[in-house]
């Protein structure tokens, strides 16, 4: 999906700082919030049970989506309260919170319940002027979000600078998939230019249910069994890597000791360099994700001499227009496998095309649901730590509208993220008018950081040679092979 920055790098100049929260008459209305039956998604209830997990152990969790980007003259404190709040009653997501029910003798039970505020008009999010902060300052406070197991785990906010202001969005996970910057950044910039211009508030399409899709792939998730052809697709991946999802080639450091996450972000390709790539990927018959996939297969098997690829890539589940407009966790992962032999590039890359469109339909089958089903089966068990996820984005092609990334860069959009401890290897490879970059999210250690470093050093090698039509030459004799 769309790279990350780590909040730490959110540097600028100081601000006057006003933030959005729930009223106390709002809080007491979500307090009292029914219990509802509709369920959590797959995607929420995992990510409840992680944080829950977390902290048991002490331990923090990245858990916050934060995109943020610069608006022009001063804000208006009143359009932009009336603009925020129009936002919140429109997705029902933000309706909704959770809790471990209480189970007979009154100790919270293994259950997640979900509350829904019955009227949305009973939302309602008042602005608190802060004053002068300086980065560190803000990041402290919008790191101070609630958390999942609370209903008001979303803030906004404003920096105010002399002739333009920063705004921003803390959103945690729970509620949103890295996709929803799309429809928050058409809604906040659309809705408050009209009324700062003094317009009526913008008509918007109707936007989809999340509460409707959680319910959906629930309902589709109970009828789903062991003899189910896409369930035997995901237990044959599975079974390719020793039973559970696949585990990154180098080491990371001792999983035991806990560390807390890092990214980094290069630069693979510049633009030229792009379009050279992306027209070598069509001479070879395939799309420019079918050559990221085999960059990474080419790399792995230059570093280590593993005899097959395997890793996991997200792509969204929204299947409507509304759903497009909605806030929203809709996020599937689909499983690439490729037998890396003695294949050159173009087959290593038709072999992975091939094997992401055949899989795209898996997406819509929870990976939690699959590890229930064979919850008895000899040989298949969860993952442990360094799982691996290659995600490609090109932001100029669909899901994604290329007129409002465009303006969404024009006004220095950054989707940022707080840190936690590292479970995964994630790497999103996103291509924009400038280039094509990787972000990887890793373990922050130092026997990580060598690993990813080599993995990504050789990547870009790969990479540039396919582009020049020399991609089965690669060799990487100054780069040491790294331990398995």
């Amino acid at each position: 999906m769309v790279a990350l920055t780590a909040i730490h790098d959110w540097v600028d100049a100081p601000g006057s700082v006003v933030s959005w929260a729930p009223s106390p008459g709002c809080l007491a209305k979500a307090a009292q919030a029914p219990a509802i039956d509709v369920p959590a998604s797959y995607q929420q209830e995992q990510h409840i049970r992680a944080f829950r997990a977390h902290t048991a152990n002490g331990l923090e969790m990245s858990r916050l989506l934060i995109p943020a980007w610069t608006m022009k003259g001063r804000c208006d404190i009143r359009a932009m309260t009336y603009v925020i709040n129009a936002y919140l009653k429109r997705h029902d997501t933000y309706h909704s919170r959770f809790e471990f029910a209480p189970g007979n003798d009154g100790a919270a039970s293994d259950r997640v319940v979900r509350h829904a505020i019955d009227n949305p008009a009973d939302i309602k999010f008042v602005a608190t002027k802060h004053g002068e902060m300086n980065a560190s300052q803000w990041r402290a406070h919008i790191l101070a979000t609630p958390t999942p197991l609370e209903w008001d785990c979303f803030r906004f906010g404003v920096i105010q600078r002399e002739d333009h202001f920063t705004f921003y969005a803390s959103i945690d996970h729970v509620h949103a998939d890295a996709m929803f910057m799309v429809a928050l950044f058409i809604e906040i910039n659309m809705n408050y230019a009209a009324l700062v211009e003094g317009g009526a508030p913008m008509r918007l399409p109707e936007a989809g249910s999340y509460l409707d899709y959680c319910t959906r792939q629930r309902e589709y998730a109970s009828k789903l069994t062991l003899e189910t052809p896409e369930v035997g697709e995901w237990l044959h991946f599975l079974e390719r890597n020793d039973g559970t999802m696949p585990k990154f080639p180098l080491p990371l450091g001792d999983p035991d000791v806990h560390c807390t996450g890092d990214l980094i972000t290069v630069k693979l390709m510049d633009a030229h360099d792009s379009d050279r790539f992306e027209a070598m990927c069509a001479q070879i018959g395939v799309r420019f994700i079918g050559g990221v996939f085999a960059c990474a297969a080419m790399a792995e098997r230059e570093l280590t001499g593993v005899a097959s690829y395997n890793v996991i890539t997200p792509t969204t589940t929204r299947s409507t227009p509304a759903e497009f407009m909605t806030t929203g966790w809709f996020t599937g992962i689909v499983p690439i496998s490729v037998d890396l032999g003695e294949l050159n590039f173009a087959e290593l890359a038709r072999a992975a095309q091939a094997s992401f469109d055949s899989g795209l339909h898996l997406a819509n089958i929870p990976i939690e649901r699959v590890f229930e089903l064979a919850e008895d089966l000899p040989g298949i068990r969860t993952p442990g730590p360094g799982v691996p996820m290659l995600s490609y984005l090109d932001i100029g092609l669909p899901p994604l509208n290329p007129v409002v990334m465009g303006q969404w860069q024009a006004q220095n959009g950054t989707l940022y993220t707080d840190l936690g401890a590292a479970n995964q290897i994630g790497m999103w490879v996103n291509r924009r008018d400038t280039g094509t970059t990787i972000t990887v999210a890793y373990p922050d250690n130092a026997e990580a950081r060598e690993s990813v470093a080599q993995y990504v050093d050789l990547m870009k090698m790969v990479y540039l040679r396919a582009a020049d039509g020399r991609a089965d030459s690669v060799s990487s004799p100054h780069i040491p092979k790294a331990r398995v």
